[in-house]
């Protein structure tokens, strides 16, 4: 069923909003394309200097995390500020609920697979990028990027049943098949944190998993227009995203 039906900033959104606020939330934020523009490569990330310094801001005075695809040492430089909490690879770097030795090993074969089949996804466009504990083959930069995703095809194959695929924008990913996924960090973040509930912003297939496992008493934020998302409200476009800080600057006291 469709829940993603109002904008943020709408009456209804607005009451959710003010709702979330008294319930002393954890704040979790995703990167690419939520606090960060999406760009061709992925290495030129980063947040603006306006945004970072409301997150900073944001970050003394409320349990925050930064919940991502990207590696805990490959975002944290590109954040100008030091959040309570990074998790990332989706989930299965995380510092309260470290993946196991196995999830990591499940992708040794793959990561031998892929570097002898590398220089064929080379020449569609597809780069190979392995974050220890997962594995991205992105095509965003691809001439063809039909041609590139049959490729990607193509090398996975039939995945070991110790790994799971998933795609994103321009992007497959592939994870321990029993690796933590975003779900599963916010849940342990919000406990870790004492919160009661949690505001979390995404705008990719891989948060579409804490939209879904969300309590009613949680607000999830999509940023772009996905019917299909689970989210239960929306932001326009990332642009908004500093207006919802701005929001919880004026609306959260200092943590007593």
């Amino acid at each position: 069923m469709n829940t993603l039906k109002r904008h943020l900033f709408s009456p209804e959104g607005q009451a959710a909003f003010d709702a979330i606020c008294r319930r002393d939330p954890l704040l979790a934020f995703d990167f690419d394309g939520t606090l960060a523009p999406i760009v061709a490569r992925p290495e030129d990330a980063r947040i603006s200097a306006a945004l970072s310094r409301r997150l900073a801001q944001l970050a003394a005075r409320r349990p925050l995390a930064i919940v991502t695809g990207r590696s805990v040492g490959d975002v944290r430089p590109r954040l100008g500020f030091e959040p309570g909490w990074i998790v990332g690879n989706h989930g299965a770097e995380n510092p309260i609920a470290p993946a196991s030795t196995e999830t990591v090993q499940a992708l040794d074969t793959l990561r031998r697979h892929l570097a002898e089949a590398e220089p064929a996804l080379a020449a569609v466009g597809v780069r190979i990028e392995d974050k220890q504990h997962s594995l991205a083959l992105h095509y965003r930069l691809a001439r063809d990027r039909e041609a590139a995703l049959a490729e990607i095809d193509a090398r996975l194959g039939t995945l070991d049943a110790g790994l799971r695929r998933f795609g994103g924008k321009c992007v497959v990913n592939v994870v321990g098949a029993d690796a933590p996924d975003k779900a599963d960090a916010v849940f342990s973040l919000v406990a870790a944190a004492g919160c009661e509930s949690a505001l979390f912003v995404g705008d990719d297939l891989n948060d579409e998993v804490v939209f879904e496992r969300a309590p009613l008493h949680w607000l999830t934020l999509r940023v772009g227009r996905e019917p299909a998302s689970r989210a239960r409200f929306f932001l326009d476009s990332q642009s908004e995203v500093a207006q919802l800080l701005e929001q919880l600057l004026a609306q959260l006291p200092e943590r007593g």
